[in-house]
């Protein structure tokens, strides 16, 4: 077969641009430190790595996300530890306040720290993050969760808690709602005692004490109301959510049992009073209902024998709140640690995750350069061998062998 000049130029030509061509991609992988540039140089591995780099992002966006949750649990955590003082300083003050030698001026001004303390409870309440949003608004963070109405604190109606993802498959509650930190109470054995603001005599219910947490009444919320005997004397009637349980007949200074309980008692009732018992979350604890109604009562002047004893339940009742309600900031604290506690887990898995990925990328697309280096060096004496390879041909004359 005759070979022509042209089929010779176009062989050298052509291998001159490939080897061009394969000098100039290690030279971009040099550039770019990448073995995997374009898809093409290795189709499988760019396949993987783009599945790798999807994982990796959502890896980062739950690190991401972790740090919004424990930015809000943290300010939680900070604006509980706060209310637990609150509620301890309030305590000290309603024991102050129930000493009989207390007079009213002395109660005015405890009045007047508490209502300070209550105040500030509102604002701890109502407190935003560092971008306005309410702290304990749950889903509603865009509006005060806790508004006076006609002087008395409400709970916004429908808060629910926001919740975010942590993980792939975790979701975590990071605002809780006012109305669970600030009025909820852990469920438990602890009986509250409230008796009727409307009651005329006067009767006090000192103390309450478990004497058989295996009566199978016990843990039932139930009303205890007095009625005359028609003889001059006192009967009492409990009645549970079934209705009537107990009766019997009642002196002053008498104590109640049921349910394996007993409630110290002193003073006399009036026919028609009453009081309720049951377990504290059942009782609609709310903190700031009892601060109100302690502060009311603490401003009142005691001139009757029923005002002091209407005095001494509100303080003893508001002490028994202030009680379950500490528990409650306890229980919340608690919580919040745990989730703090589980975010720096997540965080620690997701590092050690982040590592991974990047390690696999690596293997996939980065450059081995001492490889890489030795391929510059081999590419480039090929190069430089086509090219000069095409300039001796294309110096060849077959008239110079024509002598």
């Amino acid at each position: 077969m005759r070979v022509s000049t042209q089929i010779i130029f176009d062989q050298n030509m052509k291998s001159m641009s490939q080897q061009q061509s394969a000098f100039m991609k290690v030279g971009n992988q040099l550039a770019t430190g990448r073995r995997v540039v374009n898809i093409s140089d290795d189709p499988q591995a760019a396949s993987r790595a783009v599945n790798v780099q999807q994982s990796k992002a959502t890896t980062q966006q739950m690190l991401d996300a972790r740090v919004s949750a424990r930015n809000n649990l943290s300010q939680q955590e900070s604006v509980l530890n706060g209310l637990g003082d609150m509620i301890t300083r309030s305590k000290t003050l309603l024991v102050q306040a129930s000493n009989g030698a207390m007079s009213e001026l002395d109660k005015a001004s405890i009045a007047a720290e508490l209502e300070g303390l209550y105040e500030a409870m509102i604002g701890q309440a109502n407190v935003t993050d560092g971008v306005g949003r309410f702290l304990f608004a749950g889903q509603k963070d865009d509006s005060a969760p806790v508004v006076k109405i006609d002087g008395r604190a409400q709970f916004v109606a429908d808060i629910v808690p926001r919740e975010q993802f942590i993980d792939d498959n975790r979701k975590m509650t990071v605002r809780d709602t006012a109305e669970r930190v600030f009025a909820a109470a852990p469920g438990s054995t602890t009986y509250h005692v409230k008796v009727d603001s409307a009651n005329q005599g006067t009767l006090v219910v000192n103390s309450t004490n478990v004497l058989d947490t295996t009566n199978p009444q016990f843990g039932e919320k139930f009303t205890v109301a007095f009625a005359d005997d028609g003889a001059g004397g006192l009967t009492y009637s409990i009645t549970t959510a079934a209705g009537e349980q107990a009766t019997g007949a009642f002196n002053a200074g008498d104590a109640i049992e049921f349910g394996g309980l007993r409630f110290a008692t002193s003073g006399t009732p009036s026919a028609g009073d009453s009081f309720t018992a049951g377990r504290a979350a059942e009782m609609d604890p709310n903190l700031f209902r009892t601060m109100e109604d302690v502060i009311q009562q603490l401003r009142q002047p005691l001139e009757t024998d029923e005002q002091r004893a209407a005095q001494r339940n509100v303080l003893s009742e508001s002490m028994r709140e202030l009680d379950h309600m500490l528990d409650n900031i306890l229980t919340r604290r608690a919580s919040v640690g745990s989730r703090l506690n589980e975010l720096d887990t997540l965080d620690l898995v997701g590092n050690n995750r982040l590592l991974a990925y990047e390690q696999t990328l690596s293997d996939l697309v980065d450059l081995d350069y001492v490889k890489a280096a030795s391929d510059y060096s081999m590419r480039m004496i090929g190069l430089q061998a086509a090219q000069k390879t095409f300039v001796d041909i294309k110096g060849m004359n077959l008239f110079d062998y024509l002598r």
